[in-house]
């Protein structure tokens, strides 16, 4: 008989404990909570000042920093258009830190005259008053088909096929990346490039990036005879199996029959 009642003794104890530290875990107030916020301190802001961050996600005003839970100012800046992941922590004297990690922008899409940021997953952004534009290609004139609107998801061929060309740029020569300036789209028709630096128009066409990027960079870094011969020609065309073409004047709006213009004065490299 007092084996059973310990037993129900020692189950009584153990629902007891249990039940205790769920209340400690889930229903205690934290200290968070009690501390009065004073400050809020941001790391990793790049795109816009910390100032313009704490002014959208509202925690600007410090008279209200003691009225908000760690939890709701990580959501907040979940929320930014620009944030990727916030993590937040309070240090000593009552100070927030905030350690946010802004999303990767691969370039500037411009359609109907209206910028937006293209991010590493297609997802076109607003582009925020007061944003510090870093260097970025710009991508303009898609196709008058593609809807574009914020936070709008990019899935039409022209915008991956412009998306290819910047990353195997990056991944071909650092510094031919770094020289691209546009990807003209043209409506959807063969796309063109500029680079700073470089004088004539790169008529790219489509597909066949990674190939097309190491043709390219040939030129880039190439002999004095090279450097002059592009100094001197109107366009540089790579819509050719293993070859860069390289004319006298820009071909007209159709870029097309390039070889049967006689005013061209192609130069073949092969």
């Amino acid at each position: 008989m007092k084996e059973k009642r310990g037993k129900i003794l020692g189950a009584v104890l153990f629902t007891f404990l249990i039940l205790l530290m769920f209340y400690l875990t889930f229903f205690l107030p934290r200290k968070v909570s009690k501390e009065k916020i004073e400050l809020i301190e941001l790391n990793g802001s790049n795109l816009l000042s910390e100032s313009d961050y704490l002014t959208f996600t509202k925690l600007n005003d410090i008279v209200q920093y003691g009225k908000i839970t760690l939890p709701v100012i990580k959501d907040r800046f979940e929320k930014h258009p620009y944030i990727q992941r916030a993590d937040v922590e309070l240090n000593g004297n009552n100070k927030v830190s905030i350690t946010a990690m802004e999303k990767r922008i691969e370039a500037v899409l411009i359609s109907d005259s209206k910028p937006y940021f293209i991010s590493d997953n297609f997802v076109a952004l607003p582009v925020l008053p007061h944003t510090k534009f870093v260097d970025l290609p710009v991508i303009s004139n898609p196709s008058k088909d593609q809807q574009l609107a914020p936070y709008s998801t990019l899935k039409s061929e022209e915008i991956i096929g412009a998306l290819k060309i910047i990353e195997a740029a990056k991944l071909t020569n650092t510094n031919l990346f770094k020289h691209l300036t546009e990807i003209n789209l043209r409506n959807g028709g063969d796309i063109v490039l500029s680079f700073a630096g470089l004088k004539p128009p790169v008529i790219f066409g489509k597909n066949n990036e990674a190939a097309k990027m190491v043709y390219l960079s040939s030129l880039w870094d190439g002999s004095p005879e090279i450097s002059q011969l592009t100094e001197d020609c109107g366009y540089i065309d790579l819509r050719f199996d293993n070859e860069i073409i390289v004319g006298g004047f820009f071909p007209d709006e159709s870029i097309t029959e390039i070889h049967s213009n006689p005013g061209t004065n192609t130069g073949l490299i092969e």
